[in-house]
């Protein structure tokens, strides 16, 4: 199975070719829903954006819109990251606080604190976010800025604004993403000053002169990660070509410990299920820990394991209401706080059950597979905003799935 560019890399790159002027072309983009949203947030902005296969051609004015359309930002999360690159290149931002998935509280106080330690005013204003770095006495300077969280969203927009600040910027307990180190690779290209890509503190030497460049997406972890998931829940046997399996040596090492073969192949990594999984605990936690975004597979793949399994969330506290659908499902779950205990059944047994968000989606399709009966999962346009193909790849590996339109069930 082969992976494309990640998601949660690929929208914030889009966001960073706001900081030249001229023409950027993103290579290797899946084709997602989120990715032609992203576009729209762009075009409000006053730029040109082509979607075209798995490249988008960003054209970039000199004089940008300092303000984001809400009908656009409503639509996705990652919409927020327009304010760190408005704020460099136009002085001013003024973003409405976007939408996405309902998966919990997701504040904006670290990325308005990052930007005023910087020099900018910022506040919450009208349903919108307001920074401003002009006027008298007024402007971007470095700052020695430190993140109570290791927020990707925060150490991205601070990142982004950095730049063009005077001086030095150093961000302390930055996020450790690999999709991060993606952004530091692409601003470098583009002529920025950074180091510490890929570790929790970040240098930026600001002032450096941006131009647009080609830049190719990293393969998306999330997604080669659930195809693994996949394999592990249905006795399969699945090669995933395209992510880097550094990226994922907790997520495999944790399927091994479920009783998988894991091997190294080419550019990939092939996991192969044998019988029933053995039960695993897992705990959500930034970079190198365990991904909230694969909480629902690890809970999928625990519903069916022998054994109890210990899920922890550390992250999105709105995660767990995926585990009221996988009960519909059969599942032996509960909840309690952040931690949520399931007793793995043989077999699960099919119901309509509604997905929440593109991961919550994802796991419930998953858990479908090994389910007795036919199970429907509605409101499955939040999995097209993650996963490219996602019918015809499942169908690909030999599931029986097929996309049925319908009205939302909620």
């Amino acid at each position: 199975m082969d992976v494309v560019g990640a998601k949660n890399s690929v929208l914030k790159l889009m966001a960073a070719a706001l900081l030249a002027e001229g023409r950027t072309t993103i290579t290797n983009c899946p084709r997602i829903l989120d990715v032609p949203l992203m576009g729209d947030v762009l075009r409000s902005l006053g730029c040109e954006v082509a979607v075209d296969g798995d490249v988008v051609v960003i054209d970039v004015p000199a004089e940008l819109n300092p303000e984001a359309d809400y009908r656009s930002v409503s639509r996705l999360r990652a919409s927020v990251c327009v304010l760190g690159p408005l704020v460099a290149r136009c002085r001013r931002a003024v973003v409405p606080l976007p939408g996405g998935d309902a998966i919990g509280s997701r504040p904006l106080d670290m990325h308005q604190a990052g930007l005023r330690l910087l020099g900018a005013r910022s506040e919450i204003s009208h349903g919108c976010v307001v920074a401003e770095a002009d006027g008298p006495g007024v402007a971007l300077r470095g700052a020695q800025v430190w993140l109570d969280f290791p927020s990707v969203g925060a150490t991205e927009n601070i990142l982004m604004a950095s730049v063009f600040a005077e001086g030095t910027t150093v961000i302390d307990n930055a996020a450790r993403e690999p999709e991060i180190v993606d952004l530091v690779r692409m601003l470098q290209e583009m002529g920025a000053k950074i180091s510490g890509g890929g570790t929790s503190t970040l240098t930026v030497h600001g002032g450096a002169e941006l131009t647009p460049t080609t830049h190719r997406v990293i393969g998306d972890r999330i997604v080669g990660a659930t195809w693994a998931f996949a394999s592990v829940i249905t006795s399969g046997d699945v090669t995933v070509q395209g992510v880097d399996p550094h990226h994922l040596d907790l997520v495999l090492d944790k399927l091994m410990q479920a009783g998988a073969t894991v091997e190294p192949v080419g550019e990939g990594f092939r996991v192969v299920g044998s019988g029933r999984p053995r039960s695993v605990d897992w705990v959500t936690l930034p970079y190198p820990g365990f991904a909230t975004d694969l909480q629902p597979m690890a809970i999928a793949l625990s519903a069916v394991s022998d054994g109890t399994s210990m899920i922890t969330e550390n992250v999105f506290e709105g995660r767990f209401r995926f585990v009221e659908e996988m009960v519909r499902l059969g599942a032996d779950a509960r909840t309690d706080g952040h931690h949520a205990v399931v007793r793995g059944v043989e077999r699960l047994s099919s119901a309509p059950v509604w997905a929440s968000d593109i991961r919550a989606g994802a796991g419930l399709v998953l858990a479908g597979l090994v389910a007795d009966g036919e199970t429907e999962v509605w409101d499955v346009a939040h999995i097209d905003r993650g996963y490219p193909l996602f019918v015809e790849n499942l169908t690909a590996l030999g599931g029986d799935i097929r996309r049925v339109n319908a009205p939302p069930v909620r």
